[in-house]
C-alpha cells in the first residue's frame, strides 16, 4: 500500500534498510534496540479522492531471525493516548470495492537482522454524519506477533477517519530490497 507522498522515516540503527529504501542513515548515535529485536517505524502516506493508505515498516534490528506471519495486532489512539473505537480488519475491510494489492493471502515472513517487512492500513477519509464527530488516529500500538511486545509510534501524518471508524490491514510481507 505504497503512495506518492513520502515522509520522513524515524529508523535509528537500520542503515541498510534506511538505503535500499532510499532514505540516508540518520547521523549520530543509534538508539538501542528495543525489547523484542525489532523496531517500527511510519512509511508512505497516499491520500487520493478520500482514499487513503499507510505503510509500516518493522525492522528487525535485534540478532537473531525474526518470524512473522498473518497479521499485527493494531489498535489506533486519539492525540491524548485514549482508544478508538475502530473497527480494523484484515484486506479492505469493506473500506473499498477494490481488492487490487490486498488479495494476497498471508505468508510467513523470516527477517534477518537488518531486514524489513511491511504492513499496511486503509481507511477513508469521510464524514457520513454530521451529528457524529470526525476522528484522528495519531498514535498507532502494533504487536507484530502473538506473545511479542506491543510498539507504539506517534504519527506523522494521522489516520483521519472522518466518521467512517473503519480500517483494512495488509498482512506482513517482506520489504524488497
Amino acid at each position: 500500500m505504497a503512495g506518492a507522498g513520502a515522509l520522513t522515516l524515524m529508523l535509528v540503527g537500520c542503515d541498510s534498510v534506511m538505503e535500499s529504501i532510499g532514505e540516508a542513515p540518520p547521523s549520530g548515535r543509534a538508539e538501542p534496540c528495543p525489547e523484542g529485536g525489532v523496531r517500527l517505524a511510519e512509511g508512505e502516506v497516499n491520500a487520493a479522492m478520500g482514499l487513503r493508505s499507510s505503510d509500516f515498516q518493522l525492522v528487525n534490528c535485534g540478532s537473531a531471525a525474526y518470524v512473522l506471519e498473518g497479521y499485527p495486532e493494531v489498535r489506533l489512539l486519539d492525540g491524548e493516548d485514549r482508544p478508538l473505537r475502530v473497527d480494523i480488519g484484515h484486506g479492505t475491510n469493506g473500506v473499498t470495492t477494490s481488492t487490487a494489492g490486498s488479495a494476497a493471502p498471508p505468508k510467513r515472513v523470516t527477517l534477518q537482522p537488518g531486514q524489513a517487512a511491511t504492513t499496511g492500513l486503509l481507511w477513508r477519509n469521510l464524514v457520513t454524519d454530521s451529528t457524529v464527530p470526525a476522528t484522528e488516529g495519531r498514535v498507532l500500538e502494533l504487536v507484530p506477533k502473538p506473545g511479542a511486545p506491543r510498539l507504539t509510534l506517534r504519527l506523522n501524518a494521522p489516520v483521519d477517519l472522518g466518521n467512517t471508524a473503519k480500517v483494512g490491514l495488509s498482512p506482513w510481507s517482506a520489504l524488497a530490497h
